[in-house]
């Protein structure tokens, strides 16, 4: 049951990256630190950010139940 969560959780942040994408397509560059980046359509950037979010909500969740096991 929770795998089925999980999947249908991503299927529709996916479809709503893709209307999002879809429905503005101007180009947005971002300015982090001073740096500019390069102009990429605003569905790419909330992509990013998911899946960056994403991984590291893994890795942290990993390196936690790493160290719960570890403990006696």
């Amino acid at each position: 049951m929770v795998k089925l969560l999980v999947v249908m959780i991503a299927a529709v942040l996916v479809v709503a990256i893709a209307i999002l994408s879809v429905q503005n397509a101007t180009l947005v560059p971002l300015i982090f630190l001073g740096g500019q980046t390069v102009p990429l359509p605003v569905g790419i950037w909330v992509a990013l950010a998911l899946g960056v979010g994403m991984l590291g909500s893994a890795l942290l969740l990993s390196l936690l139940m790493s160290t719960k096991k570890s403990r006696p």
